[in-house]
């Protein structure tokens, strides 16, 4: 059985980390050059690990050019993972590894599709999540289900420890499932459409906060939009920025207090840039 991997972020090479350790190995690797995406959450590069796992690392620009459809056939891919990349597969290039391209979502699918997932987790107020394992097809996240794993969301939980949480599930579910696909032995289960939801993508301008909010909105989104991603932000008059990684409604250790609709906001790990 042959398998390559696709990625360009730590969730991804999360998983190859746990496949090598456990004495799996890839035929191929795929990643983005290097000059693409550096600003992108959680991106990373394959270069070492590749080096030293001696598998072969082919950099692309679009998962859809020829040139990879050309070096999947050259190394008679079976399975391709791909795994947090943003660019939609299409219908030619997932007919190409012999038995298919399997995908991950932080979601318990087939709720959360879409975009955003770890962010909309916490918007939600949700009390679990998870991560699936699915068999990529042409729509948005609507593959048949290898595998999945339930996340539970502490009541305070923040962006940054909810992707390590997720992170770690990358990591279980592909240990899971990875005998099974050098087996041949993987089991699929059809998507309940009846139960589907699909979350929006989000931009960094979503994370601005206005004073007129309430403590309970703004607590909401300063966790949910904190590292890996861009950050909560106040505009402070024209052409400043204050980017609030961590705070809290009620704090005795803070670097300063922001007067919200309906009381103080403590900031403890914040931010400021000018514009222009």
């Amino acid at each position: 059985m042959k398998i390559a991997f696709c990625t360009c972020v730590q969730l991804g090479k999360s998983c190859i980390e746990t496949v090598i350790s456990s004495g799996g190995r890839f035929d191929l690797f795929l990643t983005l050059h290097d000059h693409l995406s550096k600003n992108k959450s959680g991106r990373i590069f394959l270069d070492e690990i590749a080096a030293n796992s001696q598998v072969p690392l082919y950099k692309i620009k679009h998962i859809n050019d020829p040139d990879v459809a050309e070096v999947l056939n050259e190394y008679s891919i079976d399975w391709l993972f791909i795994i947090g990349w943003s660019q939609i597969a299409s219908i030619d290039l997932l007919n190409i590894p012999k038995k298919g391209v399997i995908g991950a979502h932080p979601t318990l699918l087939p709720v959360g599709r879409g975009r955003a997932s770890v962010p909309w987790a916490i918007l939600k107020g949700l009390n679990k999540t998870g991560v699936t394992f699915f068999k990529m097809d042409i729509g948005v996240d609507t593959g048949d289900i290898l595998d999945q794993v339930e996340i539970l969301i502490d009541p305070f939980e923040t962006a940054s420890t909810l992707y390590q949480k997720i992170n770690l599930a990358h990591s279980d579910l592909i240990k899971t499932i990875w005998p099974k696909l050098l087996l041949d032995r993987i089991t699929l289960v059809k998507q309940n459409e009846s139960l589907a939801t699909y979350w929006e993508g989000r931009s960094p301008s979503d994370g601005e906060l206005f004073v007129s909010m309430t403590l309970f909105e703004v607590e909401k989104i300063v966790r949910a939009t904190t590292r890996p991603y861009p950050g909560a932000f106040l505009m402070i008059g024209l052409n400043k920025k204050l980017i609030i990684w961590n705070g809290s409604i009620n704090s005795d250790n803070y670097l300063e207090i922001i007067q919200f609709s309906d009381g103080p906001y403590y900031i403890m790990d914040s931010e400021e840039i000018t514009l222009y």
